[in-house]
């Protein structure tokens, strides 16, 4: 799936991702009523918000009768690392470790956190030794 450049993604835009990107494609109707399984949301701000993540070139859709189907032409995991990148350049001046250090800091981290964040590190330095 090839990424498009995107404007940013509001908070309420991403929720209809979040829908998608656990299933899709789907039509507007299905999003409503995804969405209302954890809160109230109206059909015209669902519809609203799809077609401004068209317009953002995050979603792709295709016509099925008279009906259209939604998909996400952004990738779950390149979004968050994105995001990810940018939360940490504009908070912590780009660096990981304060960030970190803050969680660990506060006990935030559980063992199993930990034992995900060595396998990245070993992962990480493994890699770097093939470079």
């Amino acid at each position: 799936m090839t990424q498009p450049e995107l404007k940013d993604i509001s908070p309420t835009e991403l929720e209809v991702l979040k829908v998608l990107w656990q299933q899709a494609p789907l039509c507007a109707n299905d999003i409503v009523e995804a969405l209302n399984r954890s809160g109230e949301w109206h059909e015209k701000t669902v519809k609203t918000l799809i077609n401004r993540l068209v317009n953002k070139g995050a979603l792709g859709f295709e016509k099925d009768g008279r009906a259209y189907l939604y998909f996400p032409k952004l990738a779950e995991d390149s979004y968050q690392r994105k995001e990810s990148l940018s939360f940490i350049e504009r908070v912590f001046g780009g660096k990981l470790a304060p960030l970190v250090a803050g969680f660990a800091g506060s006990n935030k981290l559980t063992e199993e956190d930990v034992a995900e964040l060595k396998q990245l590190i070993d992962a990480w330095e493994k890699e770097q030794k093939h470079d």
